[in-house]
């Protein structure tokens, strides 16, 4: 009988030992492996390995990721564009940037992925990311897996590179293509404590009206991927984004994981707590953590204000982009940051007004 009860046991301090190497969720917080709260800031690598026309200055031109890739192949050719977006991919993120960020005192990066970039595991988004991940881990910084452009478009609009409608809502081709990417990348980085966790699908579902009926679809798809990931992957945290540009909340019932936080971007609005009041109460409701992944395209003082509001109630940021062509304004709120956080340059960051579809 001894025997028996000391079997169990030792699997259980097995697990404690795991999930002691990973950040993790804690009620309403997310905290390190030591258990200390995390207040993540972070910044977005936007238009890394998902470009968006917009943040090429192509104003009436191509716009989505596609698009790009044919007018690129069109001015250079084959074997031209292959050389311009290996040489791209390469340059646009480098070592040197991730030690700036460092300095500049963030703590994390958000990486919008497109799932083309992992269809195989020796794929071009793999040895990308590992260098990153390298990087980051040298630098003490966290990464989130944001995967941007997911098979069959959850959006369907220029940003997930789709054909113009969400199809992935209604197909089980695209819904089981996305399982295997994100199996394929939880199989990759589930002993990767710089990861800090997945973030499933970027801005689901529009606001349009013609499109709310697929909001009875996003939990379950959720449940339904998070369930395949667990299998390669208990540790990293699963970051779930609301509908309509992951805003709206009420998709959501009872969190159906115990390492999941729900995420939600805002943009214009004003920048106080009037506009965090239903993901504060979401997560009282609930005892989960929130984060707001993604906000910015604004002036320095507005987001400066939003960065106040949003660490006063606890919740942690991370400002689109880290970096844009012609642009001035500042991409991040670190002005901001608590005495005895580090410095920053405010001239090394140049995002500005990027054409967003939420409020």
């Amino acid at each position: 009988m001894l025997r028996l009860l000391q079997v169990p046991l030792l699997f259980l301090v097995l697990i404690s030992q795991a999930n002691a190497q990973f950040a993790h969720t804690d009620h309403k917080q997310i905290v390190d492996a030591a258990g200390k709260s995390l207040l993540v800031r972070a910044t977005n690598l936007g238009n890394w390995l998902v470009p968006e026309g917009y943040m090429w200055l192509f104003e009436g031109g191509p716009q989505s990721p596609s698009e790009i890739r044919a007018l690129v192949f069109e001015l250079l050719g084959p074997e031209g564009s292959a050389a311009f977006w290996q040489k791209y991919r390469e340059n646009y993120v480098t070592r040197e940037d991730i030690a700036l960020l460092h300095r500049a005192g963030f703590n994390a990066i958000r990486v919008p992925l497109h799932y083309s970039l992992f269809e195989s595991d020796d794929a071009e988004g793999f040895k990308l990311l590992d260098r990153l991940i390298a990087w980051s881990r040298a630098e003490n910084l966290y990464v989130i897996l944001d995967l941007h452009a997911a098979p069959g478009g959850q959006t369907g609009t220029n940003i997930d590179d789709s054909a113009g409608y969400p199809w992935l809502y209604q197909s089980p081709q695209e819904q089981e293509h996305l399982i295997a990417i994100w199996r394929r990348l939880a199989t990759h980085y589930r002993d990767e404590p710089a990861v800090l966790g997945y973030d499933l699908l970027n801005e689901p579902i529009p606001h349009f009206p013609k499109l709310a009926s697929l909001n009875s679809s996003l939990e379950p798809l959720y449940k339904k991927l998070s369930g395949e990931i667990r299998k390669a992957d208990a540790h990293h945290i699963l970051f779930l984004g609301g509908a309509q540009w992951d805003s709206n909340f009420s998709v959501f019932g009872k969190p159906f994981d115990d390492n999941v936080a729900y995420t939600f971007h805002k943009y214009w609005t004003a920048p106080d707590e009037s506009v965090l009041r239903q993901y504060i109460d979401f997560r009282e409701h609930y005892d989960v953590p929130i984060w707001m992944g993604e906000s910015g395209e604004n002036t320095d003082e507005w987001i400066a204000q939003f960065a106040k509001s949003l660490e006063k109630n606890q919740i942690g940021w991370a400002f689109w982009p880290y970096k844009k062509m012609e642009k001035s304004s500042r991409s991040s709120a670190l002005s901001r940051l608590p005495t005895g956080e580090k410095s920053w340059n405010s001239q090394s960051f140049r995002p500005a007004l990027r054409t967003r579809r939420n409020g």
